[in-house]
């Protein structure tokens, strides 16, 4: 933890894409504390706020092709066991927040790469159903670079706003704030795309 503290304290292109990669794994990075704060300080002129959107996901893309390689081959019981295990708890995993994850791709098919990437709690462990169920690839890192790309936009749009309000010795407590809002209405709008997509399948049907 003290390595990821001292990423997060020095914010660049090549930090910014290796705690996302982390957070697309099963490393415990928060991407609200890396992706704000970097455009935070694109707005000083620091960054730039579309290469902090850039670098943060191509480097979930990887920690997700990581996740995604590793279930296709190795199989659901050694990823539950891992789950299980000290490491897989050290991580904050266990074996109810793979099923869920699991229970989410099962319910809205492919398309829960996509949306699976905005939601808490499913977001980093969604490529490892995916490579369960061995889904295309190229489909797979589509709707994933999609997921991560909107949810990356919205928190530097969030990082860059602050930076006109909110001083920097305030920002993490600030973003923790907005965090909660930010959540909600993703959740609804996810809620929405999922009947809207249900309702195209069933009237092709």
């Amino acid at each position: 933890m003290n390595f990821i503290s001292s990423l997060l304290a020095n914010l660049n292109y090549g930090t910014i894409l290796l705690l996302m990669l982390l957070e697309s794994t099963v490393i415990p990075v928060p991407s609200e504390l890396v992706v704000a704060p970097a455009a935070y300080h694109a707005a000083s002129g620091n960054l730039n706020v579309f290469l902090v959107v850039l670098f943060a996901t191509i480097g979930a893309d990887i920690g997700a092709s990581i996740n995604y390689f590793v279930a296709l081959y190795v199989g659901r019981p050694v990823i539950y066991r891992f789950a299980n295990s000290r490491w897989g708890k050290m991580c904050l995993l266990n074996q109810e927040k793979v099923e869920k994850s699991e229970r989410y791709f099962d319910d809205h098919g492919i398309v829960a790469t996509l949306t699976g990437r905005l939601i808490p709690g499913i977001r980093h462990l969604i490529s490892l159903p995916a490579g369960l169920a061995r889904m295309n690839y190229g489909k797979f890192l589509l709707y994933t670079t999609i997921g991560a790309g909107a949810w990356h936009a919205i928190l530097a749009a969030m990082g860059w706003y602050l930076h006109a309000i909110v001083p920097e010795d305030q920002l993490e407590q600030t973003i923790e704030q907005y965090n909660h809002y930010i959540v909600a209405v993703i959740l609804g709008l996810v809620l929405l795309a999922i009947v809207w997509l249900a309702v195209k399948h069933r009237k092709k049907k």
